[in-house]
């Protein structure tokens, strides 16, 4: 089947239902496809996390290889989503410390026009913190 969808121009419904992984499954195997996930704060931001992703954080105060606990966790999601007023109780994201860094420098530069004494060039590298996702817990 495949072979004669690449051979002639196909229309967009046709691709559609060729590429849905849900095409035709029942409800049970609907709930397979669903994976774990959660939205947690961190340093004045929401990330999405997965277990086992690797993430970029604001810098947190922990040596590297330690565990860190994250319990503001904003939504939590498998075939059933709980999402949280403004955190879900209970629920919390279980991360290992991978590293401490910096990242790459920016360069600031300002002046003034035509004032040949204003001129100020600056740098900054953001400190941050690379973690593990371990576990997620409803």
């Amino acid at each position: 089947m495949l072979s004669a969808l690449l051979s002639r121009s196909v229309t967009a419904q046709e691709r559609v239902k060729y590429v849905s992984p849900l095409d035709g499954a029942s409800y049970d195997k609907c709930q397979e496809v669903f994976k774990l996930y959660a939205i947690i704060e961190t340093g004045g931001k929401q990330l999405k996390v997965e277990v086992g992703q690797s993430i970029f954080v604001e810098k947190l105060d922990a040596e590297p290889e330690s565990i860190v606990v994250i319990d503001k966790v904003v939504l939590v999601s498998d075939a059933a989503t709980k999402i949280g007023t403004p955190y879900v109780e209970g629920a919390k994201v279980t991360c290992k410390v991978v590293k401490q860094g910096k990242e790459k420098k920016i360069h600031i530069f300002k002046y003034k026009a035509k004032k040949g004494s204003t001129r100020r060039k600056q740098g900054h590298r953001q400190p941050y913190t690379k973690l593990t996702v371990e576990a997620i817990e409803a």
